[in-house]
């Protein structure tokens, strides 16, 4: 069965559309093909700003969530001509040819090749060693997600006492994002060496709830403050991306205040729910990049405030 999806000014087809991609879990439905492609198309207008000519990652599943999937970062030859795509270098020589997710028609198209989640990188096609993004992933070891709350707030004052601008948003999974907009001032190395001394300031004022142990086994009960998203070559879920997971939850940007919500969590909507929440205020990360700051004060004043 083909069905068509309009994004924009083109109408994308969506083949086998009644292909179940995640099963529901009770409190949600099945989500199909069309169902992926209709969410991409209404949420469209609020998440390619969040990911305009960033390369992607690519999280497919083409037989549903049940069969594994796969990260595709090489665009395929057959992918139309008018998707945006950005050669980038690798590390270990060679190159990648992203693509990159400039209109609302691409995701639409990406949902209709099964690719359920694109994951973004922390830096722009033009200048790919200087992040405009730095992300602290909060990845708690256990389901206290007042925990997490808790120290995204405590992460956010932190930040602010820095002169940055923190933003949250439920990663759809079993954390939080804080995130940071920055001017491209500084390439990743310093970027990463900021974020590392953050988290080490905040885990040294929380040491038996908070760590920066990279190892599983080593961390107990206290929840991960994982800054390794900000690395050349890494990437983060993107703002308003489905998830791989039974119900289809969706990774949501949040209005600050909304962290002292006792029934926050960290999949609090889903693809059926979050066309509402956009309805009644529309995008709270709208403007990000006009508060973006530069590192280099921030990392001064963390070094005045930690001696």
């Amino acid at each position: 069965m083909t069905a068509q999806v309009r994004a924009g000014r083109r109408t994308v087809p969506i083949s086998s559309s009644d292909r179940i991609l995640i099963p529901g879990d009770g409190t949600a439905g099945d989500l199909t093909k069309l169902g992926l492609a209709e969410h991409y198309a209404a949420v469209g207008d609020a998440m390619v700003p969040h990911l305009r000519d960033r390369p992607l990652a690519l999280q497919g599943f083409p037989h549903g969530i049940g069969e594994g999937g796969f990260y595709l970062k090489e665009a395929p030859r057959h992918y139309p001509d008018w998707i945006a795509r950005a050669r980038v270098p690798k590390r270990e020589g060679g190159s990648v040819n992203h693509v990159l997710a400039n209109d609302v028609a691409t995701l639409v198209y990406l949902a209709g090749q099964n690719v359920i989640t694109p994951h973004t990188w922390t830096s722009r096609a033009d200048r790919l060693e200087r992040p405009h993004r730095l992300i602290f992933d909060l990845d708690p070891s256990t389901d206290d997600f007042g925990l997490v709350k808790d120290t995204a707030r405590a992460l956010g004052d932190l930040l602010r006492d820095l002169g940055l601008a923190p933003h949250a948003m439920t990663t759809g999974s079993r954390g939080l994002h804080v995130t940071v907009p920055l001017r491209r001032t500084a390439e990743y190395p310093a970027v990463q060496a900021f974020a590392r001394a953050v988290a080490a300031t905040l885990a040294a004022e929380h040491p038996d709830r908070l760590t920066t142990e990279f190892h599983v086994d080593k961390r107990g009960d206290r929840l991960y403050l994982d800054v390794n998203r900000t690395r050349y070559g890494q990437h983060a879920v993107a703002p308003y991306a489905v998830r791989p997971i039974l119900g289809s939850p969706v990774a949501t940007p949040l209005r600050w205040e909304e962290l002292g919500d006792p029934d926050l969590g960290p999949r609090s909507w889903n693809v059926w729910t979050i066309g509402t929440r956009l309805g009644d205020g529309g995008d709270p990360w709208s403007g990000i990049a006009a508060r973006a700051k530069a590192v280099g004060p921030a990392a001064a004043a963390l070094t005045r405030l930690t001696g």
